[in-house]
C-alpha cells in the first residue's frame, strides 16, 4: 500500500496485519492462548488433586486446629459435643421416650453413642461441604487451583474430628462390656466407605451451595429430619414392627443407616449380624462408589463457574 506525498514523492505504508478479519477465538487459537481458569479435562482434574494433596492436607489440619481456638477447652470440644448430644438423646429417647424398646441396657448405650459419632461424621461433612465455596471466595477468586480441593479437604478435616471422637466411642463401647477383638478391624473399612460416601455428597453441596448460599441455612433441617428417620437412637425394624416391611426397608438401606450398623456390628459384641440388612457391605460400597463418583464429576463440571459471581 502507498500514498503520494505533496512533493509527488511516494510513501510506502505498513503491510496489512496477518491477524486482520480474525476473530477473538481464532486468535486464542493461532496464539496458543486459554480461558483463565478454564475446566481441564477429568484425569488432568485429577492429576492437578493430586499435585494440591499436600495443601488439602495442611487446609484440613489448619482449619481444625482454628475451630475452636477461641474455646477455653478448646480441641476438647471436638469430643465432648457429640458426648453432650449422646448424653440428651439418652435421656430424652432412651429414659423418657423409651426408644431402647428391644435392645438391652448394656448395648443401648455404646449403640446410641456409635449412632450419633458416626452420623454426625456426615453431617457435619455435608454442612462443611455447603459453605466450602460460598464461605472461601476470597480464596476461590485470588488463587488458581483446583476448586475440589476445599470440599475434599472439609471431609477430610470432619475424619480427622471423628478419629478424637472414637477413643471416646472405644471406651463407652469397653464400659459397656465389648471388649477389643479382631471384629474392631472392621471399623476401618466402615469409615473408609463413609468418608468417601461423605465426599462425594460434600461435592454435590458445595456445587448448590456455590450458587445458593441460603442452602445453608435450610440445610439443618433436612440433616436433622435425615438423622430421626436413620435409626440413631433406636432399632429401625423394633420400632417399625406392624409397619409395611418396604418402609424399613427404605430406612435400613440409607447410608446414614448403612455406615452406622457396620461400625454398631463391628464395635458392640450384643449387636449381632442378625441386626443388619441383608448384603450391608455391598450396598455401603455401593452408595460410597455412587457418590463419590457421580458427586466428584457433578462438581467438576462446574470447575470454571467458582467464584465467577
Amino acid at each position: 500500500m502507498s500514498d503520494t506525498t505533496h512533493d509527488g514523492g511516494v510513501a510506502l505504508g505498513a503491510p496489512p496485519s496477518a491477524d486482520e478479519g480474525l476473530g477473538a477465538a481464532q486468535l486464542a487459537a493461532k496464539y496458543g492462548l486459554t480461558v483463565s481458569g478454564a475446566r481441564p479435562g477429568l484425569l488432568a482434574y485429577l492429576r492437578q488433586l493430586w499435585g494440591r494433596r499436600h495443601f488439602i492436607l495442611a487446609f484440613s489440619r489448619a482449619k481444625l486446629t482454628a475451630q475452636y481456638s477461641q474455646a477455653k477447652l478448646g480441641q476438647l470440644w471436638q469430643v465432648v459435643t457429640p458426648l453432650l448430644n449422646a448424653a440428651v438423646y439418652y435421656l430424652i429417647f432412651g429414659l423418657i421416650l423409651g426408644t431402647r424398646k428391644g435392645i438391652p441396657e448394656d448395648v443401648f448405650v455404646p449403640f446410641l453413642v456409635t449412632g450419633v459419632f458416626v452420623f454426625t461424621f456426615t453431617q457435619s461433612s455435608v454442612m462443611a461441604g455447603v459453605r466450602s465455596i460460598s464461605g472461601n471466595l476470597g480464596l476461590v477468586r485470588a488463587l488458581h487451583f483446583p476448586r475440589a480441593s476445599l470440599p475434599i479437604s472439609f471431609s477430610l478435616q470432619q475424619l480427622q474430628q471423628l478419629m478424637f471422637s472414637m477413643i471416646v466411642l472405644l471406651t463407652v463401647v469397653v464400659i459397656f462390656g465389648s471388649y477389643p477383638s479382631l471384629s474392631w478391624l472392621l471399623v476401618i473399612p466402615a469409615l473408609v466407605l463413609q468418608f468417601f460416601f461423605n465426599t462425594g455428597l460434600a461435592l454435590v453441596m458445595a456445587r448448590l451451595g456455590s450458587k445458593t448460599p441460603d442452602l445453608a441455612q435450610l440445610m439443618p433441617f433436612i440433616t436433622r429430619t435425615w438423622m430421626y428417620a436413620s435409626g440413631v437412637m433406636f432399632s429401625i425394624p423394633v420400632m417399625l414392627e406392624g409397619k409395611p416391611a418396604w418402609i424399613a426397608d427404605v430406612l435400613q438401606y440409607n447410608p446414614a443407616a448403612i455406615y452406622m450398623d457396620l461400625v454398631r456390628f463391628a464395635l458392640i459384641d450384643g449387636y449381632g449380624s442378625e441386626n443388619l440388612p441383608d448384603h450391608v457391605w455391598a450396598v455401603g460400597l455401593g452408595w460410597a462408589v455412587l457418590l463419590g463418583v457421580v458427586g466428584f464429576v457433578y462438581f467438576w463440571k462446574a470447575e470454571e463457574r467458582y467464584g465467577r459471581g
